[in-house]
């Protein structure tokens, strides 16, 4: 599969086979040595899942090492806490690990980019990770994309979720809607609106399909009201161009261009593509 793929590349690009660290080699740790890091971007971990990784842990073992840090008396964690905590489900005394030399920084970086490039993350988690490598380490959208398998694209509109009411992105992390739905919510202006259709979608049982076509039924309904085809056809042309929203307010005397941008990165390819 393409997380698969992607998390092997991805974290190799983070862990260096020539780092100066204890080496590769897989070596058998006691589970009370070794504890959590309490910076751990991940915040939910799904029960059910754990436990279905605990069965297969008492049928086949740690397939693949984890990744500690020596800290104190004991190891920290800095990829892999999925698999020792279903370790300890599964009632485990001991573990394989590959013990590895690394700052602060550094051991959160390589969780969030674990962690990215898992599946099971809710949109929220997602977002606010792709969010701290861009402030924390200057990612920008594109590193993170090539890092974890994703398109530019999806790393923005993954973004753009924050900007969303508090009370649907509550909705977003207790799994009452998908990223799907979230995005077909951003084309509505008004947080009231936002929140009005994210209840009806909850309520109704609306899946992605039908909350999208909400949305382009209001999409359909602004522009015959107030724009002519002229100009949602100019609009069109620039989203392409930009690739990014873009609305025009026209007038017989005047007009003006908005153009959306979500964060510096595309801010820069915006510049670049005016300048052309």
């Amino acid at each position: 599969m393409m997380a698969k793929k992607a998390l092997g590349k991805g974290l190799s690009a983070l862990i260096p086979e020539n780092s100066e660290t204890t080496g590769n080699s897989i070596v058998q740790l006691k589970i009370t040595e070794i504890e959590a890091n309490e910076n751990q971007p991940r915040r939910n971990f799904d029960e059910e899942t754990l436990h279905s990784l605990a069965d297969s842990i008492k049928e086949h073992g740690v397939v693949q090492p984890i990744i500690v840090r020596k800290e104190g008396q004991g190891y920290q964690i800095v990829a892999g806490e999925r698999r020792w905590r279903a370790a300890r489900i599964a009632g485990l005394k001991m573990v394989p690990v590959v013990v590895k030399d690394y700052s602060e920084d550094q051991i959160l970086e390589i969780a969030l980019i674990e962690n990215l490039q898992r599946e099971d993350l809710n949109p929220i988690e997602e977002a606010n990770a792709y969010k701290s490598l861009m402030e924390e380490y200057s990612f920008s959208q594109d590193e993170i994309g090539k890092r974890i398998g994703k398109s530019r694209s999806a790393i923005a509109n993954s973004l753009r979720l924050l900007n969303l009411p508090g009370e649907i992105i509550e909705h977003l992390i207790l799994g009452r809607l998908s990223a799907g739905h979230a995005r077909a919510l951003l084309s509505f202006s008004e947080d009231k609106k936002k929140i009005e259709i994210a209840n009806r979608i909850i309520n109704e049982g609306l899946n992605v399909r039908q909350a999208e076509k909400l949305s382009q039924e209001k999409k359909k309904t602004k522009r015959i009201k107030t724009k002519s085809a002229e100009i949602c056809e100019i609009e069109e042309r620039l989203r392409n161009i930009f690739g990014t929203k873009v609305t025009i307010a026209h007038s017989k005397k005047k007009g003006k261009i908005e153009i959306e941008y979500y964060g510096m990165d595309d801010l820069d390819k915006i510049l670049e593509l005016l300048q052309k």
